[in-house]
């Protein structure tokens, strides 16, 4: 493929972006063929509105971004790049001296900005195939995913596009099931699939019609609602209820509490209301992991059930 880029633009940043955390809920596994992340430069494909695209970021000297863009989805990524690099994050109202395990965590953690990428399918599908399993087998099914329905991507960077909605939409459970997807979950990814339009207008609105619209999709609740709207729309204050992973870390960093519920969780972030899901996100990123109980639990993959 060419490597001459369709668009380039300058990201200026008033606040220094790192990468790497900033990035970290687009990467499925090290071994995600859609996206590659360093300290000093990105690039990752998707579908746009406009079609397929990747989209190339480089450090500049002045602490900004060089951006390169490819493909049908070119213009649409050029214009969009500054959300995806954290540039359109807004920190008024933040305060992180609230409470000295936040401050820690942003003062580890000061490049760590809320992203947003503007699209919806390549970020709900990982999330839905992460739901109910181990890391290691949410990885797998994802890359076997992209590179079973997936396609190449533009650009001379070897990346893999996702499988695109109207692919996935026709894509039967039984074949889902041979890439480690069970059928509950194939039905989750279907449902959303054929409800695209309706996702990406719902990134448009405030923060609770945003997650009202998300929810009223089949398949989707409010954990898979919270995770798109943070990461698809940059909502930094959206919570993921209904996950016990972030209400224990929330409640073993927030109040020394190693196991924590959904009410308590709400109760420790009010202090921090409109930027709820920024502190996760910090504490996800820098925080101490509350202590873990019972035997670790064993893999059985889906495909050969």
């Amino acid at each position: 493929m060419s490597g001459t880029p369709d668009r380039t633009v300058t990201v200026e940043l008033a606040l220094r972006t790192d990468l790497l955390p900033t990035l970290r809920p687009l990467i499925a596994s090290r071994q995600d063929p859609t996206i590659r992340v360093r300290a000093t430069g990105m690039a990752r494909a998707s579908h746009t509105p406009r079609g397929p695209g990747t989209l190339v970021a480089t450090t500049a000297a002045d602490g900004g971004f060089h951006v390169r863009t490819y493909g049908p989805g070119a213009r649409w990524l050029a214009e969009r790049a500054g959300g995806v690099l954290g540039a359109a994050d807004d920190l008024t109202g933040f305060d992180p001296t609230r409470h000295p395990v936040v401050a820690r965590a942003h003062h580890l953690r000061p490049g760590l900005r809320m992203l947003r990428t503007g699209t919806v399918v390549d970020v709900l599908v990982p999330t839905i195939i992460a739901q109910r399993v181990t890391s290691l087998e949410a990885a797998r099914s994802w890359t076997r995913l992209v590179r079973t329905l997936g396609t190449r991507a533009p650009g001379p960077f070897g990346l893999w596009l996702p499988p695109a909605p109207d692919v996935l939409s026709r894509t039967p459970a039984a074949r889902f099931h041979t890439l480690g997807i069970e059928r509950a979950r194939a039905r989750r990814i279907v449902d959303a699939c054929r409800e695209v339009a309706h996702l990406e207008a719902a990134l448009t609105l405030d923060h609770q019609q945003r997650l009202a619209q998300l929810v009223a999709v089949p398949g989707i609740g409010a954990w898979t609602a919270a995770h798109l709207a943070r990461v698809a729309a940059g909502d930094a204050d959206a919570v993921e209820v209904g996950d016990y992973n972030v209400k224990d870390l929330v409640a073993w960093n927030l109040a020394g509490e190693p196991r924590g519920t959904d009410e308590r969780m709400l109760e420790l972030l009010a202090p921090f209301a409109g930027h709820r899901g920024r502190v996760i996100r910090l504490l996800t990123s820098s925080g101490q992991r509350p202590p873990r109980y019972g035997p670790r639990q064993r893999l059985h993959p889906v495909e050969q059930l």
